[in-house]
């Protein structure tokens, strides 16, 4: 469907930053265009200049960066043009999903009232005209309730209703291109084949031209008709998505593929006999953990009658869709909330109400990896500060002794000694999640537990981070709860996996069972919700996945 004339055609384009004195090129030469009814999906590694190269089109930019040659919007000239302009453009002909959306979405207006705040800047529309159609477009993203989600609050949404509810605000006026920047990081595998499948038959019942950034390569698998390829601000190759997947030209699209987790392409990690036999170092018993009642909020079950346990040297990856309770056991693990009933025990010693003095000295033998390193790390302190402060805290090393620990912790995640000077907001993604790990590992604990560590990195930083953790895991021999949406990462991580939904414990066992004999019909359409870097065979998973969506609803 196709038209001749693209909706957006790129020639020549470049973007530069003025940083110290000097323009640093962070997108080069960049030609493609976009027709209406097609996806072209931007892929590349984080740095790559993709996010850069899209907000870019638009002007979003900071004002320390400057663009050249030419961006047409349905034969209009983008660039240079006055911001009265642009304004026209950005939400009625250009609508942009943005990667973060409880970022991108305003906290202190409910979801309502900005879709309602689109439609009255593009359309001479009335408050009750516009509410009735931002219900209509809350109902076309498949929102549950959409009458009562118009009033809720962007935080009272969960992360998959939030990404829809941003997608309802970019199609609120029907745009001509859509600019999908990172539209299912951080989301579970089910929440984002949802995600997909909304996009993909929006698509085809609006005819828009697709602007897709990600660095997932299932996804673009999943979506895209026609793939481009950047590394370091350059196109390194641009072909069908057919030609990409099956026979890439350039060596890094090759190395991007070869980076992408393949369920069942890793043998099944066995452990020691001796570590079975051992007493656990978590021994979780008929675990509950309930949010109190506050106001009219009723009390909240989060975790319900959850039972399992980690031997030394195990990783036990723990999945299931976002609020399935998996954080929640995590952060009990640690003694970070409260247990309502149940047993939880570190090496031996009770967590539940324990006091602080106790929960001091269990949790020097525990370390924890978040997801989001960026937001656990101190903006304000050094990294090699951060890294040292559980040392220092401890009373385990200081001065001279102190920096070298730092400096041998930050060699066993494979950062330069001098990186420890740096601040957070000086490192990549994945940087920053080494810099969690080396924290995490600073007291060598017998216990850690790594909460979604991989959810936001790209796919060659992630597997270079998995090889890492494994190789720590293989000398440190440390227990781990590995906590994850991603099925491809548990696939290559864990000796053994446990499945969670609504709270409870669904499933148990070795890596191998649950991957390839699951029990349960949850555990199965977790794992046929999983993307494959391979457009022909994701075809057939999506149509097997609707298959069993179909026989479960029946």
């Amino acid at each position: 469907m196709a038209t001749k004339d693209p909706i957006l055609k790129v020639e020549d384009f470049n973007v530069e930053f003025w940083v110290d004195g000097v323009w640093y090129p962070a997108a080069v030469d960049m030609n493609f265009e976009v027709a209406a009814g097609e996806v072209l999906a931007i892929v590349g590694e984080s740095g790559s200049g993709k996010s850069t190269t899209a907000m870019g089109l638009m002007g979003l930019l900071a004002p320390n960066a400057r663009t050249a040659g030419s961006v047409k919007v349905k034969g209009v000239e983008m660039l240079n043009q006055p911001e009265s302009v642009l304004r026209k453009f950005r939400g009625k002909e250009v609508a942009y999903i943005f990667q973060e959306p409880m970022t991108a979405l305003n906290p202190v207006y409910t979801v309502g009232f900005q879709i309602v705040e689109v439609l009255r800047n593009h359309f001479e529309m009335g408050p009750s005209v516009a509410r009735d159609r931002a219900i209509e477009l809350l109902t076309m993203v498949e929102l549950p309730d959409p009458v009562q989600a118009f009033d809720k609050y962007p935080h009272q949404l969960s992360g998959g209703q939030r990404q829809r509810a941003m997608i309802a605000q970019a199609l609120a006026c029907d745009p001509a291109l859509l600019i999908a920047d990172e539209p299912t990081t951080a989301l579970d595998v089910t929440v984002q084949a949802e995600i997909l499948d909304l996009m993909r038959n929006l698509k085809e019942k609006l005819n828009s031209a697709v602007l897709l950034i990600t660095h997932d390569m299932g996804v673009v698998a999943d979506l895209s008709d026609r793939i481009l390829v950047m590394k370091d601000g350059l196109t390194v190759e641009e072909n069908t998505s057919e030609k990409i997947f099956n026979s890439p030209q350039h060596p890094y699209t090759k190395s991007l593929l070869a980076s992408v987790p393949k369920l069942g392409s890793v043998k099944v990690r066995q452990l020691e006999s001796e570590n079975i036999k051992a007493a656990a170092v978590l021994d979780v018993t008929d675990l509950v953990i309930e949010y109190p009642k506050r106001g009219r909020i009723p009390a909240f079950r989060a975790v319900d009658g959850v039972s399992f346990s980690i031997q030394p040297g195990e990783i036990l990856g723990l999945v299931g869709e976002s609020g399935s309770g998996k954080t929640t056991v995590g952060r009990a693990g640690i003694g970070l909330l409260p247990v309502h009933s149940g047993s939880i025990k570190v090496l031996g010693e009770e967590i539940a109400g324990a006091s602080m003095k106790e929960l001091r000295a269990i949790r020097k033998h525990t370390g924890i990896v978040f997801q989001d390193p960026a937001s656990s790390l101190n903006p304000r302190l050094p990294i090699g500060e951060s890294i040292g402060e559980p040392l220092f805290l401890a009373k385990e090393a200081r001065g001279e002794e102190l920096d070298k620990r730092v400096e041998d912790l930050l060699d066993s995640v494979e950062l330069p000694r001098s990186y420890r000077n740096r601040y957070p907001h000086e490192l990549s993604g994945g940087q920053k999640q080494r810099v969690g790990i080396a924290r995490a590992l600073a007291l060598s604990p017998k216990l850690l537990i790594a909460d979604e560590p991989t959810s936001a990195l790209d796919v060659s930083v992630q597997a270079r981070f998995l090889d890492l953790l494994q190789e720590l895991q293989d000398s440190l021999k440390f227990a781990c709860l590995f906590i994850t949406h991603d099925i491809g990462v548990v696939d290559i991580l864990a000796h053994r996996i446990a499945v969670m939904q609504y709270g409870k414990l669904v499933e148990v066992g070795p890596r191998d069972q649950i991957l390839n004999k699951p029990q349960e019909l949850y555990t199965k359409s977790l794992l046929a919700a999983v993307p494959v870097p391979d457009p022909k065979e994701q075809k057939k998973r999506r149509e097997a996945r609707l298959k069993l969506m179909a026989g479960a609803a029946k």
